[in-house]
């Protein structure tokens, strides 16, 4: 019997190679003639940098870059067990995160960190890169990504604009001559799960602005300069961004991804799925366990329970999801792939008592779902 255990981290307790480890000793408890593979996995937002350095054996590396508002901040970043790819995730060099609720100024705020940490990593050796870009505090487009790997954003006297979203209002031309070379040589796979274009109702200003401290005001005035920026960068990159899907996340950043990098806007799931090698693993299974904190309406959305669902049960196998607790619409699942789904809270309890005990829990939760799949192979397997 071979089951493949492919869990996301259960986030605040316990990470997703921990949660696969204790899901491992459920399993062994119940059953001692089986082989299990873990596939720890993740979603392309929070714990993916952790996550795809636990699977592959990598480290995570630190480097003091610029922050979202020109400081001084330390960064992680993760080089991959294969000895060639990076993984950084934008919200550690320019997240919201990172400033107080006073600091936000969608107007001023610049991506310069993650194009330092792209060329950090560019110094070691790293020609592909996998790049999360949730939980961004900019308006930018990626501009000042750009202007750190040697990308000159100019207005109409020449001069190279300063940071932020509504510089890009002034942009009048764009020279790619001092671009790094290695980067224009390098991959780039961007974890991107929403579809907004750059502009427009549904774009970057529209939709995230707010959330980054713009106001009714202010988001028309980053809209404007977003859709000059396009204007130049179709012009002069030769590359059409603006209805993009994918384009307007992260204030633009995708977009700019795109246009300076070559960047491939994917799901995050199915990026971090294709890290770990999921598809080769599930060769032979008899069945898939996965789980996360909580499994509720959103976990549909294409988190990576749903990921590992989908890609199992083009195989025909057979999936369990064990999680922290089940909220609204945990049902939900079931037509997505996950053929069952239980929490790990045995008895009442506080949230700080569930994350403590994460594994032990998880472990218990799991080994009982292995008995439940025995008594019913028994039950029905007799009468039918």
């Amino acid at each position: 019997m071979k089951v493949v255990i492919a869990p996301q981290s259960f986030k605040g307790s316990i990470s997703a190679l921990d949660a696969a480890k204790a899901m491992d000793e459920g399993v062994r408890r119940v059953v001692s003639d089986v082989e299990t593979v873990l596939v720890p996995v993740a979603d392309g937002g929070d714990g993916t940098l952790e996550t795809l350095v636990e699977a592959t054996g990598g480290a995570i590396r630190s480097v003091t870059v610029t922050d979202p508002i020109g400081r001084p901040v330390t960064a992680e970043w993760g080089a991959l067990g294969d000895g060639g790819t990076a993984m950084i995730e934008m919200a550690r060099t320019s997240g919201l995160a990172l400033l107080s609720l006073d600091e936000r100024d969608p107007l001023g705020t610049t991506t310069y960190g993650l194009g330092e940490v792209i060329g950090e990593a560019l110094d070691a050796g790293f020609r592909s890169f996998i790049v999360g870009i949730g939980g961004s505090a900019t308006n930018d487009a990626g501009a000042g990504m750009a202007q750190a790997l040697g990308v000159r954003l100019l207005d109409e006297t020449g001069n190279d604009l300063p940071p932020g979203g509504a510089a890009l209002a002034d942009l009048r031309r764009i020279d790619t001559s001092g671009l790094d070379k290695r980067a224009v040589e390098a991959q780039f796979s961007v974890a991107c799960d929403v579809s907004n274009p750059l502009t427009g109702p549904e774009g970057a200003s529209a939709v995230y602005g707010p959330q980054k401290g713009a106001t009714p005001d202010i988001v028309t005035q980053l809209d404007a300069a977003l859709k000059n920026f396009s204007k130049v960068v179709e012009r002069d990159i030769e590359t059409s961004i603006n209805d993009v899907p994918g384009s307007g996340a992260a204030g633009g950043l995708g977009g700019g991804m795109m246009a300076f990098l070559g960047g491939s806007l994917r799901a995050g799931v199915d990026i971090v799925l294709d890290q770990v090698g999921l598809d080769e693993k599930l060769e032979g299974a008899d069945l898939v366990i996965t789980g996360e904190g909580q499994v509720d309406f959103q976990t549909v959305y294409s988190k990576a329970p749903i990921g590992v669902a989908w890609r199992a049960k083009e195989r025909g196998i057979p999936v369990v999801a064990v999680s922290g607790s089940l909220g609204q619409g945990f049902g939900d699942v079931h037509a997505e792939g996950i053929d069952a789904v239980s929490s790990i809270v045995c008895a009442p309890m506080t949230l700080e008592e569930a994350s403590t005990r994460g594994g032990e829990l998880i472990a218990d939760a799991v080994a009982e779902a292995i008995r439940f799949m025995q008594v019913g192979s028994r039950v029905f397997g007799r009468s039918g």
